[in-house]
């Protein structure tokens, strides 16, 4: 019955009476932009958009008519005219933030639960939920208020040791404070976040402990804050307790109509309890600082509420310490502090992300995408955490559709191409068989891409044979007939069928490298369609799209899918096309959606370059380098000006695995054709200090485990075959090359003329 009623009509009349545009005229154009599409906007997608936004409307009721509050460090700057990070608020229907998407997460290892840090020292204990800050505030008026204070005033870095820490140093004039947050065990109970506070001022004042209705995104809401009677902890909405390990001197709150509570904390009535109907309770508790005097404060949130989100099944309370968990990883040693620092910290990020479920990031983007998944588990068991990749592998028949589609969400139809690849990667790295329940449904998904083509007949010209038009899974453009969808689909598929070969499965094996060659036949088809003045030797990222930087999806065949072999001309030239238009500050600049500097891809680019022996790719690696924040973090997208996040989460665990990959395959990379071990290939000059060793490892390779050790030119490869062992070539830049190497041996390297 609903299906034939005239809706548009309805619609349409709707919307004259009302003066506004007809919606289903206004989408039909839209959709005339893309190419027609089973899925025109996926659902998770929307639903995604539809919170953002939400978020971002609060925001815009909250934010600007209350200026006079302090408010979190990337609204300080976005609401600045005088800041390059101001945005004009005129047209924008919600405030979001689109310049400083930078937080970091604490935690520990084996635990999913992960408080962020932004930049100027701002907590968030709970996932998307309200925060603490820490201000000093002196009887004369100087105020020392993190997230005011400019570049020059505040130094942050991330501590990996004996736990996970986020160091946040601020100064302004006389004034100074350290936060140092972490998560800690608490003996016979669940874990804590802990803050621990150094604040010192050359006259009398007071750290101030605020607690404050937002977030890294924008307003959170709190509807009631309580001061127990001893003064040592605060109740938030009557679920989460702070608690500090002295007594305050002193407290206030406030509720929205009188303003935030910063306002007015020379009052001299106590104040312990707050409700506010509009949500935007704030409350102080103050401590008195006596001149030049230092005074420690604990700080302690209780998790709980974030425990309880959790499956009953998981190990909720307990975890082994970071030295533990990261004694198993591969091992970095450079005298290159920098580089060295964002290897431990990018292993740490994927150590984080991996305690559940896979996900690229510990705040927005905490869900789980099969793509950002197969790409992150590469490294995972690159660097020896094989049982947490397997872990993951073999859960995902449980999102697989009776059709054989793995499901993330609609309308993206890369996931089986990049399962069938990491299902295969893992066999070779592991020597481990899949359980049979995976392979079952790894042959489904072989079922699914030979179902889900393009027939010859009604297809479009130059996409028969393609996956469909999809939405972007790359962030390529509107619904297209991505090449990036089938070249996932081909060398997924060609990685299965020589696994099935070399488990004595030959149907399944015939049937993948059938399917795998028919893929390649009708991308070929489809590139020879495109006229030579619109592809210029190049790779689109689409049959009907002229070059643009969305031609970097199709830099995927080259790596990490090494379909063609290194330095093949098109993917050259389809490289140095994004290095000519899609580069700002010596990073791919994705114009499409992201409108950012996008590390991750900067990287695959390096190891396009690296695989080609081009040195171009070196400048690619210390220009990602100086993209990291002080933490060692990259944000999916970094803005060109102000240099913070402008997209997707502020800590973001596929650039983390990317680096990761990077730093191993300078060491160590696994070569297709033929297949080899390529050692020191990727070694920086300035790595090469006389009496400094430089080595990594062990790292899983289709062969075995390979640590590679440098020491005044001399090269060590130590390895542990599984079988036997695999060609190897040294190919150290500016040395001569020594080729069938083996392991146990030092070599002497002789720079080139």
């Amino acid at each position: 019955m609903l299906r034939i009623l005239p809706w548009k009509f309805f619609v349409r009349h709707a919307a004259r009476r009302y003066g506004v545009l007809d919606p289903a005229t206004l989408l039909a154009r839209v959709r005339r932009f893309a190419q027609p599409s089973e899925v025109q906007e996926p659902i998770e997608l929307l639903r995604a958009g539809i919170i953002f936004h939400a978020r971002g409307l609060v925001n815009a009721k909250a934010i600007q008519h209350n200026l006079d509050w302090v408010w979190p460090f990337w609204v300080e700057r976005q609401f600045n005219p005088t800041d390059p990070s101001f945005v004009p608020r005129a047209f924008s229907f919600s405030h979001i933030n689109l310049t400083h998407r930078n937080w970091t997460a604490v935690g520990l290892p084996d635990i999913p639960v992960f408080p962020i840090v932004d930049p100027r020292g701002l907590v968030t204990p709970l996932h998307d939920g309200w925060s603490l800050d820490f201000w000093i505030i002196t009887d004369s008026g100087t105020r020392l208020l993190p997230s005011k204070l400019g570049d020059d005033q505040v130094v942050q870095q991330l501590i990996m040791g004996s736990s996970l820490k986020v160091e946040t140093v601020c100064h302004h004039h006389a004034l100074r404070m350290k936060l140092t947050t972490e998560m800690v065990p608490n003996p016979g109970a669940l874990p804590e976040l802990q803050t621990t506070v150094k604040a010192k001022a050359n006259e009398a004042g007071w750290l101030v402990v605020a607690v404050r209705p937002y977030n890294p995104e924008g307003v959170q809401f709190i509807d009631h804050i309580t001061m127990d009677s001893g003064g040592e902890a605060f109740q938030v909405n009557e679920k989460t307790s702070v608690r500090m390990d002295q007594q305050a001197e002193a407290h206030r709150t406030a509720h929205y109509a009188e303003g935030d509570v910063y306002l007015d904390l020379h009052a001299t009535r106590e104040q312990t309890d707050i409700k506010c109907a509009v949500g935007m309770a704030t409350a102080a508790a103050l401590f008195r600082l006596e001149p030049d005097n230092i005074r420690t404060l604990t700080v302690r949130v209780g998790l709980d509420e974030a425990f309880k989100q959790l499956e009953p099944t998981t190990n909720a309370g307990r975890s082994r310490t970071w030295p533990e968990a990261v004694s198993e990883t591969a091992a970095l040693r450079i005298p290159d502090q920098k580089i060295s620092y964002l290897y431990d910290a990018a292993v740490r990020t994927l150590l984080l992300l991996s305690t559940k479920d896979l996900v690229p990031g510990p705040y927005t983007y905490r869900r789980f995408w099969f793509r950002d998944a197969c790409l992150m588990l590469h490294p995972l068991m690159a660097i020896g955490l094989i049982d947490r990749a397997e872990r993951v592998i073999h859960d995902f028949p449980n999102r697989q559709t009776r059709g054989g589609y793995f499901l993330s969400q609609e309308g993206e139809w890369d996931s089986n191409g990049q399962v069938l690849w990491i299902a295969a990667r893992f066999e070779a790295m592991t020597g481990r068989q899949l359980r049979p329940a995976l392979d079952a449904a790894l042959e489904k998904a072989v079922g699914w891409l030979a179902r889900k083509r393009l027939g010859k007949k009604n297809s479009r010209p130059g996409t028969a044979g393609l996956l469909p038009a999809g939405f972007s899974a790359e962030h390529l453009g509107p619904n297209d007939f991505y090449y990036w969808d089938d070249y996932w689909a081909a060398g997924g598929l060609q990685e299965m069928a020589l696994r099935w070969h070399l488990r004595g499965k030959p149907a399944a094996a015939q049937r993948a490298a059938e399917l795998a060659a028919e893929f390649l036949q009708s991308i070929e088809a489809s590139l020879a369609t495109i006229p030579e003045s619109r592809r210029k030797g190049a790779i689109p990222a689409a049959p009907s799209r002229r070059l643009d930087s969305g031609a970097i999806g199709s830099m995927v065949a080259d790596y990490p899918l090494q379909l063609f072999a290194p330095a093949e001309q098109r993917m050259l030239n389809t490289a140095d096309f994004l290095m000519r238009h899609s580069f700002h500050r010596g990073g791919f600049f994705q114009e499409m959606i992201h409108s950012g500097i996008n590390a991750y891809l900067t990287l695959d680019l390096a190891q396009t370059y690296l695989r080609a022996g081009d040195p171009r790719f070196a400048d690619l690696i210390r220009s990602t380098a100086e993209l990291a924040s002080p933490t060692g973090q990259w944000p999916e997208a970094i803005h060109p000006n102000t240099l913070g996040g402008c997209m997707g989460d502020g800590q973001h665990g596929w650039a983390a695995g990317e680096w990761i990959m990077m730093i191993r395959n300078c060491f160590v990379r696994e070569e297709s054709h033929p297949p080899e071990l390529v050692v020191g290939a990727g070694l920086l000059a300035e790595w090469l200090v006389p009496g400094c060793e430089l080595s990594f490892g062990p790292t899983s390779t289709s062969w075995g485990t390979v640590t590679v050790r440098l020491l005044d030119r001399q090269l060590t490869i130590e390895a542990h075959w599984r079988e036997y062992p695999p060609p190897m070539r040294i190919a150290l830049p500016g040395h001569l090359p020594i080729s069938e190497a083996v392991a146990g041996r030092t070599y002497p390297l002789s720079p080139t003329a």
